[in-house]
């Protein structure tokens, strides 16, 4: 259903259409929630990558791989015990691996502003520099993994379910695409390569 509104709209019209009539955030109250996650969040963010500025959602740090004018759209779907994460991205290099993961920071002038991997159970030496590298934290059931590799017309669509929801106090505030996918030896778990891009998710 998807893939067939993305072919008929583009990304673009996508993103459009999320703004215009449903990306507003849809609350859902949980009696039996946690007060730090008391309430369901949905929403879809994303835009046309352009390079940083401070108003700007989509950012691109290197415009050879992820070019000026290539768009992405996130859509968060939470349930009671568990969160969906969808990325489509238009636009990119033609059968080209990527990784992509939820930040814990906003997007900015570099790519490591955006900190480390978000996290379900946080590992205490995550950085941006050197990120969690432990396979006991850093892994696709504990963090958000987004890997894809687009088709040859440069776009692709992924998703992923983790088990839990995120926190609405603190919930990750960006997505990064990177060079490569994401690695799962231990001293290189969760490293995708260079950041490439990023977008900047509500708050």
């Amino acid at each position: 259903m998807r893939r067939a509104l993305m072919a008929g709209l583009g990304l673009a019209g996508l993103l459009t259409a999320a703004t215009g009539c449903g990306s507003e955030d849809r609350d859902t109250a949980l009696p039996s929630a946690p007060s730090t996650a008391s309430v369901l969040r949905a929403y879809a963010e994303g835009g046309t990558f352009a390079a940083w500025a401070a108003d700007q959602t989509a950012v691109t740090y290197d415009p050879a791989l992820v070019p000026i004018g290539a768009s992405a759209l996130v859509t968060v779907s939470p349930a009671v015990v568990d969160t969906m994460v969808q990325l489509d991205v238009e636009g990119l290099l033609p059968s080209r691996a990527y990784g992509a993961h939820l930040h814990t920071n906003v997007c900015g002038a570099k790519g490591d502003d955006a900190g480390p991997h978000y996290q379900h159970h946080q590992d205490p030496k995550a950085a941006a520099s050197p990120p969690s590298v432990d396979p006991s934290f850093a892994n696709p059931s504990n963090e958000v993994w987004l890997d894809f590799t687009t088709d040859v017309a440069g776009t692709a669509s992924v998703t992923t379910t983790v088990a839990w929801r995120f926190d609405q106090v603190k919930p990750p505030r960006s997505l990064v695409i990177h060079a490569e996918h994401t690695k799962t030896a231990p001293g290189k778990a969760g490293t995708a390569g260079t950041r490439l891009a990023c977008i900047t998710l509500p708050e």
